[in-house]
């Protein structure tokens, strides 16, 4: 009997996007799916380390990783439009 593999898992167990603008974050709690994959990106984190480095599980982090994998085009550019804003506003209101 062969085994059937999904093609999409459902992830909603672990990502919300009812949220922060729906941005996709991690249920429950306050870390953008972005910030999580960011971070494994450029800092070379396995998941054991991210997953310790944020407080999350093993899980919330492959969910996070995998929801970004299917999502990417979509989550950089909600993060391209956030990193925008704040921007103007600091332009705006100043900061240093």
């Amino acid at each position: 009997m062969a085994v059937q593999v999904p093609t999409l898992a459902d992830l909603r167990k672990y990502v919300d996007t009812r949220f922060f603008d729906e941005r996709p974050h991690i249920r429950g709690r306050r870390i953008p799916i972005a910030t999580v994959a960011y971070n494994v990106r450029t800092n070379g984190w396995t998941i054991g380390e991210t997953a310790h480095n944020f407080s999350l599980s093993e899980p919330e982090v492959l969910a996070a990783l995998l929801y970004y994998h299917e999502h990417q085009d979509e989550i950089d550019r909600q993060e391209e439009e956030e990193k925008r804003l704040f921007d103007d506003m600091k332009r705006q209101h100043g900061g240093a």
